[in-house]
């Protein structure tokens, strides 16, 4: 037996379940600590990215939209897949911005990355801050964005509703907590282009 921190978990076999258009589902047998093997199922995920536009009223937007595998429509920052290839991180951001929120920003920032579920899923998401924002005309695609209802709310009523229990998707969560943080005492962000460690690549690749 290994001291504990030191054991690597080396993948011995890995069979695919299912490819998908969003995910993948594959099933490692892993070596444990004491040297047996353990059957771990993983989500692949395309990774996404999440906007945290606040104004100069201080006032964070947000979207409705309706979650089928939770069946309730949800409180969630204006996100999207990194589904369109060559296309940096922050310029998805960008555009998810315009789509969702008809927002232009002209100063992003790194906010937080958020881990989905990692006991299951490789899904990480990173969240932007954007600010100075202007209006532009909504872009709308598909029919599940052209259901979401778009809000402005105070920063700190966000948070409130985040306590609250009001706000339960994950990258919203952590994307608003960062968000008060930073504003609220002057933490430093990152640049737009910081490493992302986490960043999922292994779906992406299998669709090119």
């Amino acid at each position: 037996m290994s001291e504990p921190g030191s054991h690597e978990f080396s993948v011995v076999s890995s069979e695919d379940v299912h490819i998908g258009r969003v995910v993948g589902l594959r099933v490692d047998e892993v070596l444990m600590p004491g040297g047996d093997i353990a059957r771990r199922e993983v989500v692949e995920h395309l990774g996404a990215v999440a906007v945290c536009a606040v104004d100069d009223d201080d006032s964070v937007t947000l979207v409705r939209q309706y979650r089928h595998p939770l069946g309730d429509r949800l409180w969630e920052l204006p996100a999207g897949l990194l589904d369109a290839d060559g296309e940096q991180p922050v310029e998805t951001a960008r555009r998810e911005l315009v789509e969702e929120a008809g927002l232009r920003a002209d100063r992003w920032e790194t906010l937080v990355d958020v881990a989905a579920s990692p006991g299951f899923t490789d899904e990480v998401l990173r969240v932007f801050l954007a600010r100075e924002l202007t209006v532009v005309d909504r872009q709308a695609h598909g029919e599940e964005e052209a259901d979401l209802v778009v809000t402005r709310v105070p920063l700190d009523e966000a948070v409130r509703m985040v306590l609250a229990g009001e706000i339960v998707n994950g990258a919203t969560v952590g994307g608003l907590l960062a968000a008060h943080a930073v504003l609220r005492t002057g933490l430093d962000t990152r640049p737009t282009d910081a490493e992302w460690r986490y960043r999922p690549t292994r779906f992406s690749a299998r669709l090119r």
